[in-house]
C-alpha cells in the first residue's frame, strides 16, 4: 500500500525557512509543512490546502524539487511504503501563525494526551540551515538539495 505525502519549501523574504515541529504518536518530528494526498486532489491543490489547514495562509505552489526514488517505509504503519513530492512554495500574504523560537515549544496541553497530535512552526535562518534540523529520511535529502541549489 502507498502513501502519497506532499510537502512544501516555504522560503521567506528574510531568507528564513519554515519548518514545522510536530508531536505524533508519542514522537517528536521536525518536517516540513504538508500532509497526505486526497483522493481526487492534484499534488499542488494538496499542498495550498495543506498550508490553508496548517498554517491558515493561502501559498502559491512553485517548481518541483523532488519525488521519492527509492522505497521509504512509513515510520508509523510497516505496511505502507511512502512516497514524497516536494515543491517550493512562496506565501501570498503575511503569516498569521505563531513561529516559536526554540524546537518543540509546545505549550502543556497541546502534548498531554500521549495518543493525540500537536503542531508548532519555526523559521531557521539559511545560514543555519541544514539536516539536522529535520528528522524524516526524504526531507534530509530534499534539504541538502535545497542547500546545493543555492
Amino acid at each position: 500500500m502507498f502513501n502519497l505525502r506532499v510537502y512544501g519549501i516555504l522560503m521567506t523574504d528574510a531568507k528564513q525557512v519554515v519548518v514545522s515541529d510536530e508531536f505524533i504518536r508519542g514522537g517528536y518530528f521536525t518536517k516540513y509543512p504538508g500532509g497526505g494526498l486526497e483522493f481526487g486532489e492534484g499534488t499542488r491543490d494538496c499542498l495550498k490546502r495543506e498550508f490553508k489547514e496548517e498554517m491558515n495562509l493561502e501559498a502559491a505552489i512553485g517548481d518541483h524539487i523532488y519525488t521519492t526514488d527509492y522505497f521509504q517505509m512509513s515510520a508509523f504503519n510497516p505496511t505502507q511504503q511512502i512516497i514524497s513530492i516536494y515543491y517550493f512554495a512562496k506565501a501570498l500574504e503575511a503569516f498569521s501563525v505563531e513561529f516559536k523560537s526554540k524546537p518543540f515549544d509546545f505549550a502543556p496541553h497541546q502534548i498531554a494526551d500521549p495518543n493525540g497530535e500537536s503542531e508548532v512552526f519555526r523559521l531557521i535562518e539559511w545560514d543555519d540551515f541544514n539536516d539536522e534540523f529535520i528528522t524524516l529520511p526524504i526531507d534530509k535529502i530534499v534539504t541538502r538539495m535545497v542547500k546545493q541549489m543555492f
